[in-house]
């Protein structure tokens, strides 16, 4: 299972605190960089192929992302940190289109 450091999101309003994200991705990494919609992240946890994570800017400290499941919604992603569920990925800079 490979460790993949998200830099950016999408989400179809970027000044909206709480849209739901759409996509994930790193523009700048090895191989021309990737962005993936929410759903293949989600698939990708879900199968155990990749572990994705975002690097808070002030500590330099890994927050993991997780699925989370609420009955009668859509899985989303969060992040979780030190036993918590955290807004990191919200925070973080708009993908380039």
């Amino acid at each position: 299972m490979a460790d993949v450091e998200v830099t950016c999101i999408r989400k179809p309003h970027p000044q909206s605190p709480h849209e739901h994200i759409t996509h994930l991705g790193n523009p700048s990494s090895a191989g021309g960089g990737w962005i993936w919609t929410r759903e293949q992240v989600i698939r990708s946890i879900d199968e155990r192929t990749n572990r994705f994570y975002v690097l808070d800017p002030k500590s330099n400290r890994r927050a993991d992302i997780a699925v989370v499941r609420t009955a009668g919604h859509p899985p989303y992603v969060r992040t979780h940190a030190d036993g918590v569920w955290t807004d990191n990925l919200l925070a973080l800079n708009q993908c380039p289109i």
